[in-house]
């Protein structure tokens, strides 16, 4: 069963799905549905990701307001939040709508000039506006990690995070956001790369090059996510992809050639990411084997 209200299918709102006599209150208790935010379902076959949660928001956003922040960048193409992660609303001027369990509000000024929608209920803010959301209200390397993202496809250009610092300087936020745009390198592949070249920035260590042609008397031996070639040590994130057979094979045959030219290999998996003190001690510590001082 699948139910158009508001003009969004398959998500509805169940106390106007009951007024229309489109469900009973034992139908919509009895499913089967999922119930995406209080008050907001969704037929089951929709699929579980943090755009369903999103649409479930912008059922339930007042006049004027816009999904805004990393999830306003899922909408516009950029890697996207879990699906528990809460939905970022931005709200103009004083309410009192702070939005259900899962929705975070952003309360601030939102010209309609930074907003988009779909012509049927849905809103975001524009790339732009966007970007200065990330950078102000998510952490340095969460930030990083969705930008970069943006710039790499191309919603962002490199010119437009210097405008938007120039266009908010001095205002609240401002300091927060210019770290993590100055942090901002397309050349990053994935938000994990990010999330590692952060951890090693502020960590004081020396940044590693991105996306490094991996060359030795002449032959080219592989790409790689991100190297220090003056320590010859290569740091790679190996995502779902590389759990595919093929993939897997490949990956072992350029990392075993590149190791057996002399470099040393840390490869990373998820779950190396849920602690990035000891990923940094790590790579530090091999940086420091190789004779490359760092703090």
């Amino acid at each position: 069963m699948l139910l158009k209200t508001q003009g969004v299918t398959g998500v509805f709102v169940g106390a106007h799905a009951i007024a229309d006599g489109v469900l009973t209150r034992r139908q919509l208790a009895d499913g089967p549905f999922l119930r995406v935010l209080q008050g907001v379902y969704a037929d089951v076959s929709q699929p579980r990701d943090h755009l369903l949660r999103c649409r479930a928001a912008a059922l339930l956003m007042p006049d004027g307001a816009a999904l805004g922040g990393r999830s306003a960048a899922a909408v516009l193409g950029a890697p996207s939040p879990g699906y528990g992660d809460p939905v970022t609303v931005v709200v103009p001027g004083p309410t009192a709508w702070r939005g259900p369990a899962g929705v975070r509000v952003h309360q601030t000024a939102l010209p309609p000039s930074d907003v988009a929608d779909d012509g049927y209920g849905m809103r975001w803010t524009t790339a732009r506006r966007t970007a200065w959301e990330v950078g102000a209200l998510e952490t340095t390397a969460t930030a990083v990690g969705v930008l970069d993202a943006m710039l790499r496809t191309d919603l962002l250009h490199e010119g437009d995070l210097g405008a938007i610092l120039r266009e908010r300087a001095g205002t609240r936020w401002s300091r927060r956001a210019r770290r993590a745009f100055e942090l901002v390198d397309r050349r990053s592949a994935s938000p994990p790369e990010s999330w590692v070249r952060v951890a090693c920035a502020l960590a004081g260590l020396p940044a590693p090059v991105l996306q490094f042609d991996v060359v030795e008397d002449g032959a080219w031996l592989g790409t790689v996510d991100l190297a220090w070639p003056e320590a010859r040590l290569i740091v790679e994130y190996e995502g779902e992809y590389h759990f595919d057979e093929l993939q897997i094979a490949r990956d072992d045959v350029r990392l075993s050639r590149i190791a057996a030219a002399g470099w040393r290999v840390i490869r990373l998996a998820a779950h190396d990411l849920r602690s990035m003190d000891a990923l940094v001690a790590r790579i530090r510590a091999a940086l420091a084997e190789a004779g490359f001082k760092a703090p």
